[in-house]
């Protein structure tokens, strides 16, 4: 009799057991069914407002006002001087802007690292201000300084260093300095977690072993930090390419970028399928510069 009851009691068991595993199974599997619909959403968000508007983008790039396929936007594009001007100087913006914000960025994500939990704290909270900032607001309060009589040419003509006020808008500087100081933070945010990572007593070792704090930070530190580098310039560059407030509010009519020839193409000239190939060449671009990242870098492992 003890053996039967110890066998239908283990048989009890197992069938309880089983139902718990089969009511476990449904379960994950709807909450598995509701995480699939919380990622459709977003998919379809992305498909209605993003693919659909740069398929019809692409679609006016190769018409022309009859509906017929034409590539004649793009060849007038590749085939003008001044367009490949445009393009040139756009590579180049950026590129300098993409420089100067890692030279001064490094330092600041460097000096994170090595100051107090609450120095690193206050930093951070100063490299996240300008978010919180209208970029236009910013822009112009660049403008105001910049300006002829500014902040700048005042202080320098105060000090009696200059007579006469610097052109500092209207130029290629002004723009340097609006994206810069517009770009930097996101420089600094892709430096500070990999520094931070870094173990600093492989640059003791190298100073142990002879090298002075040139050669270590060169020789052991910098590679180290070569994947925040590449992460904080292709991040900067690929945003500066596209760039149109600051450029088109600092810069001058004879320094456009191709962000601001898109607009005068839309706005004032009303050329809808050039200024859509126009915005494509930038989109290939862009694609380009990260597709070749990824190659040469690795940059699917940055981030």
């Amino acid at each position: 009799m003890e053996e039967k009851a110890a066998l239908e009691g283990a048989v009890s068991f197992n069938k309880a057991e089983q139902l718990t595993m089969n009511y476990t199974a449904k379960r994950n599997k709807r909450r598995s069914n509701k995480s699939w619909m919380l990622l459709i959403l977003p998919a379809l968000f992305l498909f209605i407002f993003m693919f659909i508007p740069l398929l019809q983008i692409i679609k006016l790039s190769i018409t022309d006002a009859g509906g017929s396929f034409t590539l004649a936007a793009y060849l007038k594009f590749f085939q003008s001087s001044i367009y490949l001007q445009v393009i040139a100087l756009t590579f180049k913006v950026a590129f300098v802007v993409t420089l100067l914000c890692l030279l001064l960025g490094y330092p600041v994500a460097y000096a994170m690292t090595k100051c107090s939990k609450r120095i690193s704290s206050l930093i951070m909270i100063a490299v996240m201000i300008p978010f919180w900032t209208s970029l236009l607001v910013r822009t112009y309060a660049w403008m105001i300084i910049l300006q002829s009589n500014g902040i700048i040419n005042n202080i320098l003509m105060g000090l009696g260093l200059i007579k006469e006020p610097l052109q500092l808008m209207n130029n290629t500087t002004g723009v340097y300095i609006g994206m810069t100081h517009i770009l930097l933070p996101y420089m600094i945010l892709s430096l500070y977690p990999v520094l931070s990572g870094i173990d600093f007593n492989y640059v003791s070792a190298a100073q142990n072993l002879g090298a002075n704090k040139l050669l270590a930070f060169l020789r052991v530190y910098l590679p180290l930090s070569i994947q925040g580098i590449a992460a904080g310039s292709i991040l900067v560059f690929v945003m500066g390419i596209g760039y149109f407030v600051t450029p088109s509010l600092l810069g001058g009519s004879n320094d456009a970028m191709i962000s601001q020839l898109i607009q005068v193409q839309v706005s004032k000239l009303l050329n809808w399928q050039f200024s859509s190939a126009v915005s494509i060449i930038l989109l290939a671009i862009s694609l380009v510069v990260l597709y070749v990242s990824k190659k040469l870098m690795k940059v699917d492992k940055l981030w």
